[in-house]
């Protein structure tokens, strides 16, 4: 995928002198980290040719020219250390003393007027670790080393995010592992209008997957929801999304199409790079993990990306009110 902007080594330096100079800690205090990256936007400290990127960015999502989007070269912490995936979001607790990873992607939220979101079960992080996890290999699951097939990120959840950033911390150049992603007017154009209207009614359910499980007990089924909603907005994991009990038969035949609709669509491969900050609609679209080629597996199990959830915007979040847990906006329940 071709980057939309890439920093020059100088915008690189000029960025990240700026980020670091951030002390408060994103997971002690999101609060307090949240109002100091917010300070350096109010008090213009931020480079222009930065706020113009996400300013071009915003302009792209509500033409709805584009909803992906690729930023290169951005700067990270200096220090990425090795993490033992055995438990690797505790190890990361204790090694990671730097945040400018945490610091561009909050910026970047704010100038794209992205309020983030955030799960209990991430210990209430706004940030997500994508790293894997020994217990899950080989398993459905972002925290596995395995594939991900085509989906939106927190399918079954009934709060989900508008849009997904990714930042490349640590992405071994031997490997080739992509992202997948299909815009969901691509999708729209496989799909008849018949099938996209059984697709909007509520017959639908989708499994959780074992991460969600794991850390909630109580977590099985979703409730029946359509696949398609809005314009071309999707809520879909291909094969985790299925008909529900006592549907009628043509949401079967139109759940088939919704898979063939999957595999013919137009869609773009990007290959994850150290400091790469890959921007997408989550729901708009979808998408998927895909290993070309390992050449190295204990490499490659080493990727580790920074993600964040987001709301389309204020009033988005805003709608999520009731849902907040202690009051802190944007953490909701699992």
């Amino acid at each position: 995928m071709k980057p939309d902007y890439e920093l020059s080594s100088a915008e690189h330096e000029e960025l990240h002198a700026v980020l670091s100079g951030i002390e408060e800690h994103p997971y002690r205090d999101y609060s307090a980290f949240s109002k100091a990256v917010a300070e350096i936007v109010e008090s213009g400290r931020v480079p222009a040719f930065f706020v113009d990127v996400c300013a071009r960015i915003r302009a792209e999502r509500e033409s709805e020219s584009a909803t992906i989007h690729l930023v290169r070269n951005c700067p990270i912490d200096e220090s990425v250390p090795e993490l033992d995936h055995d438990d690797p979001v505790a190890d990361r607790h204790l090694k990671k003393t730097t945040f400018v990873g945490e610091a561009l992607l909050e910026l970047s939220a704010r100038l794209l007027g992205n309020p983030l979101l955030a799960y209990a079960r991430n210990k209430g992080s706004f940030f997500t670790d994508v790293v894997a996890i020994n217990r899950y290999s080989g398993m459905l699951t972002g925290y596995s080393d395995s594939e991900l097939f085509f989906h939106n990120d927190r399918t079954a959840h009934a709060v989900r995010a508008d849009y997904t950033s990714l930042l490349g911390l640590r992405c071994p150049d031997g490997e080739l592992i992509y992202t997948g992603y299909i815009d969901g007017r691509a999708l729209l154009r496989q799909l008849s209008a018949e099938e996209q209207e059984v697709l909007r009614r509520p017959l639908f359910v989708t499994h959780f997957d074992v991460f969600s499980k794991a850390h909630n007990k109580d977590l099985s089924l979703s409730e029946t929801h359509p696949i398609l909603e809005n314009g071309a907005s999707f809520r879909y994991l291909d094969t985790m999304t299925t008909v529900a009990p006592d549907a009628p038969p043509e949401a079967k035949d139109a759940l088939i199409a919704m898979k063939n609709a999957v595999v013919r669509a137009e869609r773009v491969r990007h290959r994850m790079r150290t400091r790469d900050l890959l921007l997408f609609a989550n729901q708009d679209g979808l998408h998927s993990r895909e290993k070309i080629e390992i050449t190295d597996p204990d490499s490659a199990r080493s990727r580790w990306l920074l993600k964040t959830y987001a709301f389309r915007d204020e009033e988005t979040a805003d709608r999520h009110a009731d849902k907040w847990i202690d009051g802190v906006r944007g953490l909701v329940a699992d």
